[in-house]
């Protein structure tokens, strides 16, 4: 992306400069049709940086929606490991009962232990007694040793009472191991559950945070490639409004083009008929000067700068029969020509001198040949001295402005403009 905004970006500087270079002489030289084929031109250049604008833009809307989408899956993951923290935490509750279970269940086998050990030893007991005696008790020889019916209800009273106590104690004795053995699977069951569970939630983890980074990533590319998007839609955009700048700067060329040729058009016309003041002739351009400033126009001062008649007067005026050139005094651009009816058709040259700027004023014109936008040259012809607007006779009115032009803030040319 970025690699492309620079080659645009020289290849648009080239044809720019091009164009900007070639402007005085095309103000004085070249064509209308030159001028238009360049105005096309640029008008065509202007096209193609605005559809690469819009599908930059599109572009960008595209990866908008990308981020969004994004956006809402991280949320969906975050939701998800929310709930999943949750029941990490519930499950961590979980283990903790069971745990605390566990121990219980570990002190009742401890008891259950110590009861058999009990009865082991009881056991243990009656064997050595049997042992002791020599054999094992026979408890039919008891129930025939008897000396009367009395005496043998009493002796089968007593077997059937040791036999019951012999059985209970073997009864209660595999009970109890059954029961132990009973708990201990079940501790052991929920210990491997347990396990179990605390794996299956680290893994839960591990997969959730891998997707969070994931989606962090691709983020953070999105974030790139449309930040690049914005950089080139800007590039794009200055260099559209340059072209605009220099598309207008064109027309004015054209249309100061066309002012000149209709001015040569009546100048000739008006050279072809008698002047006001009787004359038919001619007149030459004042020689240019050296220095910054040349004279304006040939003829005589009539009027100087200062007080006149009551009032004051901000400028020489020129006067000379016939067709009377009037040249720009020095470098600058034309931005004022119109026809004024004080002034009558009047120009207004803004000019750099060594940095310093100064405005000239040329006024009472009879054709003006320059438009506004035109780049002229120290003299260069602009018109043609004439008997427009509040006059009285052919002449130049001729101001000069230290800066841009002020109301009645001219000051006297003599000393600055050869006159």
């Amino acid at each position: 992306m970025k690699k492309t905004i620079i080659t645009l970006t020289a290849a648009a500087t080239v044809g720019i400069g091009t164009v900007l270079g070639g402007l005085p002489l095309t103000t004085k030289a070249a064509s209308i049709s030159s001028l238009k084929g360049e105005q096309n031109k640029i008008h065509s250049q202007r096209s193609e940086l605005k559809s690469g604008i819009n599908d930059a833009n599109a572009k960008i809307n595209d990866l908008q929606n990308q981020e969004n989408s994004v956006h809402n899956e991280i949320s969906r993951l975050e939701a998800a490991m929310n709930d999943t923290t949750s029941k990490i935490n519930q499950k961590n509750a979980k283990i903790d009962e069971t745990k605390a279970e566990i121990a219980k269940f570990q002190e009742d086998i401890k008891v259950l232990q110590e009861r058999i050990e009990k009865r082991n030893v009881l056991l243990k007991d009656r064997v050595r007694s049997y042992q002791a005696n020599g054999t094992v008790i026979n408890y039919l020889d008891v129930l025939l040793g008897s000396q009367s019916f009395s005496d043998f209800i009493d002796r089968a009273s007593a077997v059937a009472t040791f036999m019951q106590a012999d059985q209970d104690i073997l009864k209660q004795h595999e009970a109890d191991k059954a029961e132990v053995e009973e708990k201990q699977k079940k501790v052991e069951s929920d210990l491997a559950s347990l396990e179990t569970m605390v794996a299956d939630l680290k893994k839960m983890n591990e997969q959730l945070s891998a997707q969070r980074a994931e989606k962090d990533n691709l983020l953070a590319a999105i974030a790139d490639e449309k930040a690049e998007a914005q950089e080139y839609v800007v590039d794009m955009q200055e260099q559209e409004q340059i072209l605009a700048a220099q598309e207008a700067a064109i027309q004015r060329s054209i249309k100061a083009q066309q002012a000149a040729a209709a001015a040569a058009a009546a100048a000739a016309a008006a050279a072809a008929k008698p002047s006001g003041n009787g004359s038919n002739t001619v007149a030459a351009a004042p020689p240019v000067s050296g220095g910054s400033f040349t004279r304006p126009a040939a003829g005589i001062i009539t009027s100087g700068y200062g007080g006149r008649d009551g009032s004051f007067h901000y400028g020489v005026d020129i006067a000379k029969a016939g067709s009377v050139p009037i040249v720009a005094a020095a470098d600058g651009e034309v931005y004022v020509s119109h026809f004024s009816s004080s002034y009558g058709n009047v120009v207004y040259i803004l000019h750099n001198i060594n940095g310093q700027y100064y405005t000239t004023v040329y006024a009472h014109m009879s054709t003006r040949m320059v438009g506004e936008g035109t780049t002229v040259t120290k003299g260069q012809q602009i018109g043609l001295m004439g008997n427009t607007g509040d006059s009285h006779g052919q002449h130049l009115h001729f101001e000069l402005y230290r800066g841009k032009w002020q109301y009645h803030a001219a000051i006297n040319p003599v000393g600055i403009v050869p006159l």
